[in-house]
């Protein structure tokens, strides 16, 4: 994968420890996730769909929670 170029930070982000947050760039196939506090450094990417069970895993939502967890 190339390196992206549409990083994305949280809308939660701000001043202060709200810096210290994860960017995303994602594509319909994969989705790459790097520290925004050391972009140059190593990203890490993902298929979009198991990136986003995991975040709805995290939501709470349950939604795809057993392909994240590698159950059913």
């Amino acid at each position: 994968m190339s390196t992206p170029g549409n990083w994305r930070k949280s809308s939660y982000s701000g001043e202060g420890d709200g810096n210290a947050c994860l960017e995303i760039s994602g594509s319909p196939a994969r989705t790459a996730v790097r520290d925004s506090k050391a972009p140059a450094r190593a990203i890490l990417t993902f298929p979009t769909a198991a990136f986003t069970a995991f975040v709805d895993a995290l939501k709470g939502t349950g939604q795809g929670l057993a392909r994240v967890s590698g159950e059913g």
